[in-house]
């Protein structure tokens, strides 16, 4: 059962990051950083939550939507390509402002769900 909870959160989460993606398109890297930024605060909340919610829920949205949501391979292939291109100072920017907003994210919704 719970490999079947994951497959079916995967199933939402990886669709929900390529179009996230398609959408934001123009404006790279924005996608993967909306999405690892989502997906931490939602985990913040799911653990927040603590034992309110069922272990299930915690399967099925944190390992499996969130688990497929967000990515930190491409987050960190994307910050390559952007020092390759010469864009240094917008790596740096996009790596701190991945780290921020997302401990910022993770423990908002940690707390906003306790």
């Amino acid at each position: 059962m719970t490999l079947l909870l994951v497959l079916i959160g995967g199933a939402v989460g990886a669709p929900a990051r390529y179009l996230t993606d398609r959408v934001l398109k123009d404006r790279w890297p924005l996608g993967t950083l909306v999405v690892n930024v989502f997906g931490s605060a939602l985990l913040g909340v799911l653990i927040g939550a603590g034992d309110a919610l069922p272990v299930a829920v915690k399967t099925l949205v944190g390992t499996g939507f969130c688990g497929a949501l967000t990515t930190y391979s491409t987050f960190s292939l994307e910050t390559v390509r952007l020092v390759e291109e010469g864009r240094a100072a917008r790596a740096v920017l996009y790596v701190a402002a991945s780290l921020v907003l997302g401990l910022a994210a993770a423990a908002g919704g940690f707390l906003l769900s306790r």
